[in-house]
């Protein structure tokens, strides 16, 4: 199905059969992303008395249930209740669900002990984009880009993150909706400052982001090129700061 939008008075076409799923979904075992030093999730048959939750068991219905962190194990959408006192849940906060994106991709670089996102990076593939005025969202994939992010156990790896003065262009840029390949955004090991976080959500202003939206753990294969897209960011109806997600990419073309 092909549908035409309107972004800022220019007409897109949007071809529904041709989408990209950037998600990583929950699996049993060591087979799983994971980070933040939890083990890897489970997904079990219940068994009660003489129920056993598994037709090959010889139950009557497959019955599982499954154990999971969102932050740890799989593709999720956070809000700013991930770092305030005050709770706020992303099943309230994320109002809308489709949003004009950029994809771009980034070679994270090399600081002492560190690998970091920074503004002069962001500024290279962003500053002389036309169309980025026009998005909501901005899709991160870095460098380098294997298979194996989708599986890999990062605990203790100090994975790359972004600097506050590069949230704060992103901010600046007027992206409410920021989706990247890694465990968070912010170092992995800062004593709690969570720079990235608290810069990308306003939260130590009287004015905090409360619509805006991190997707983290996504996955963007190598067949996706840059560029501009329609986002479907889907997300499962939890009352809770963050919530497993789906993030599909659709292209977009000029009508």
């Amino acid at each position: 199905m092909i549908i035409t939008i309107q972004i800022d008075h220019r007409s897109y076409a949007v071809d529904f059969s041709t989408s990209y799923d950037l998600s990583i979904p929950v699996k049993h075992g060591e087979d799983n992303v994971s980070a933040w030093y939890l083990d890897r999730p489970s997904i079990s048959p219940v068994v009660m008395d003489d129920f056993v939750g598994q037709v090959s068991q010889g139950g009557s219905t497959n019955f599982n249930s499954i154990w999971f962190n969102p932050h740890a194990h799989m593709t999720h959408t956070e809000c700013l209740g991930h770092i305030t006192k005050e709770f706020y849940s992303i099943n309230k906060q994320l109002k809308e669900y489709h949003f004009p994106a950029f994809l771009i991709t980034v070679e994270p670089t090399k600081n002492g002990e560190d690998l970091q996102i920074g503004l002069s990076q962001l500024k290279a593939r962003l500053e002389k984009r036309t169309l980025i005025k026009e998005v909501d969202a901005l899709v991160i994939r870095t460098l380098p880009n294997t298979a194996a992010k989708q599986s890999k156990k990062y605990d203790h790896t100090n994975p790359p993150y972004f600097t506050e003065e590069a949230m704060d262009y992103i901010v600046s840029l007027g992206i409410d909706h920021l989706l990247v390949d890694l465990p968070s955004v912010d170092k992995e090991k800062d004593g709690g400052a969570l720079r990235a976080h608290h810069s990308f959500w306003k939260t130590k202003t009287d004015k905090p982001r409360k619509n805006a939206t991190i997707t983290e753990f996504i996955y963007v294969d190598d067949e996706i090129s840059d560029g501009f897209y329609l986002l479907d960011l889907q997300v499962a109806p939890f009352e809770n700061d963050a919530s497993p997600s789906r993030p599909v990419l659709y292209p977009l073309e000029k009508a």
